[in-house]
């Protein structure tokens, strides 16, 4: 009988790529991945890694015991949210980003509490890669993605991803100061000063798409992936910023948010484990958010009619 802890450890070398990434999301040396791969090997008695330079790289028959393994894992994942209904209490693990964190998370850990009081929930807040990589490694029960116009998130096989709401994004600009009196038509904007996510992250990418777009290459004084920060760098006068309507407006005083041209929007969804989707607590707190974001679309639908 094949070792499934070893068997899992070949397929985080599959997704992971390096013995030392396995080591460390799996809290082992990676003298002890390698020793234990090693065993597998004899246990199957087949190749399963190749030396590539400094690294290793799995065999063919590496991949078809991956894909297998995947499979069982997945399955016994099913058999626990199964034998979940049997149960009492349950903790669950969610991960999201920031402005969800700020606009939409409290509310629906508040529905979830009122509802399913048995279900204890460990709220991590992480950018959204890290999420993905906390989920596939069993770190995560169920994240927050998001997806930017023309930028589209990358498919990860076994999970399962739904949507969970449309967020207006807008500019946002001070109430007072020389950066107050400035026209709100983004093509005229070319010599103000920005606020920006990192260029590296997926709201860094579009906002300097934008820009783009509207004909000029953004001046980008300020880089923080925080909103709240960019937030109070435009209520100081020092920039302008693009954030997504989600965050509340009492979380932006000192400022004014401004309809794009375009309307254009973010999609924000829940991803889950395939394995782990029949969940009752996962079924439960996306129910949550579910409601919460629809509480949020009724809010922002009053918003535009007052603006």
């Amino acid at each position: 009988m094949l070792n499934l802890n070893r068997l899992r450890m070949l397929s985080e070398l599959s997704r992971l790529g390096t013995l030392a990434k396995v080591a460390e999301s799996l809290a082992y040396s990676p003298s002890a991945i390698s020793q234990q791969l090693g065993v597998l090997e004899k246990e199957t008695g087949v190749q399963l890694l190749e030396t590539v330079g400094r690294g290793v790289k799995l065999t063919p028959a590496a991949l078809v015991l991956v894909a297998h393994t995947d499979a069982v894992l997945a399955r016994l994942e099913e058999a626990e949210s199964e034998l979940a209904t049997f149960r009492g209490g349950h903790t669950l693990r969610l991960a999201t980003f920031q402005s969800a964190v700020i606009g939409m998370a409290p509310r629906a850990l508040t529905l979830l509490a009122e509802n399913y009081p048995h279900i204890n929930v460990e709220l991590s807040q992480r950018m959204v890669h890290q999420s993905y990589e906390g989920l596939l490694a069993h770190e995560f029960d169920i994240i927050i993605g998001e997806e930017f116009p023309g930028l589209p998130a990358p498919a990860y096989p076994g999970t399962v991803r739904n949507p969970l709401l449309k967020d207006a994004l807008r500019l946002l600009l001070p109430v007072t100061g020389a950066l107050a009196g400035l026209p709100t038509r983004l093509a005229d904007l070319a010599q103000a000063p920005w606020a920006f996510d990192p260029p590296h992250t997926v709201a860094g990418q579009w906002s300097r798409n934008v820009c783009r777009e509207a004909g000029f290459e953004p001046i980008v004084k300020f880089e923080t992936n925080d909103p709240l920060l960019q937030a109070n760098l435009v209520r100081e006068g020092l920039a302008l910023a693009l954030v997504p309507s989600l965050i509340p407006a009492e979380a932006l005083p000192g400022t004014r948010s401004v309809a794009l041209a375009g309307n254009p929007h973010r999609a924000l969804y829940t991803v889950v484990r395939a394995g782990n989707a029949a969940h009752p607590a996962v079924i439960a707190c996306k129910e949550a958010l579910e409601t919460a974001a629809r509480e949020n679309v009724i809010l922002e639908s009053d918003f535009e009619l007052e603006s």
